[in-house]
């Protein structure tokens, strides 16, 4: 059991009957009152974000979490499925549960899948990912040094803004944070 003040960002716990991951915890004394945790986080079944007061000495059940590499074979159109890189077990999830993730999914790209009690919780891709321009605007000679982009839709589906010297069939490198090109692969 864990107190309100070990509770640390990453950190995944039980609460309410539900999985909750840390997103922050600031410890507070207020002047006259009593001292507390003010925690940010976010539901692992619902994704909502909620904001919640504990007191220093409140306990909570620290969720023990099995994180495996997996890597990513194909999708059906409905299920995506993700092969364990030791067993050689398959797993599918769908859309819903990878969200924005699927934008970013090659075939043998490798991810970290978290499971609680044998169930997907989480997938973890890679920072960045090398994708390739499948449509763009035609490249300008010499436009290296500008401020100015372009979209460019690539082999998952995804549109990022790009340099205006990035040409379709050029394979480029994604931040899977934030959706942004980097560099050019």
């Amino acid at each position: 059991m864990l107190s309100a003040n070990q509770l640390r960002p990453g950190m995944v716990i039980k609460f309410n009957n539900e999985l909750y991951s840390i997103f922050s915890s600031v410890h507070r004394t207020p002047g006259n009152l009593r001292a507390f945790v003010q925690v940010r986080m976010r539901n692992l079944r619902t994704g909502a974000m909620i904001d919640e007061r504990f007191a220093s000495d409140d306990r909570f059940e620290k969720a023990n979490l099995d994180e495996q590499e997996m890597e990513y074979l194909y999708d059906d159109g409905e299920y995506y499925y993700f092969m364990n890189t030791e067993t050689f077990e398959q797993t599918h999830l769908t859309k819903d549960f990878l969200g924005d993730a699927v934008y970013y999914l090659t075939p043998q790209l490798k991810v970290r899948v978290e499971f609680f009690e044998g169930k997907a919780i989480s997938v973890q891709l890679p920072p960045t990912v090398d994708l390739t321009v499948v449509e763009t605007e035609p490249g300008l000679k010499g436009a290296t040094v500008s401020n100015v982009t372009k979209p460019a839709k690539l082999e998952t589906g995804l549109v990022v803004q790009v340099p205006p010297f990035i040409n379709q069939g050029e394979k480029i490198r994604v931040n899977t944070a934030e959706g942004t090109y980097q560099e050019r692969a």
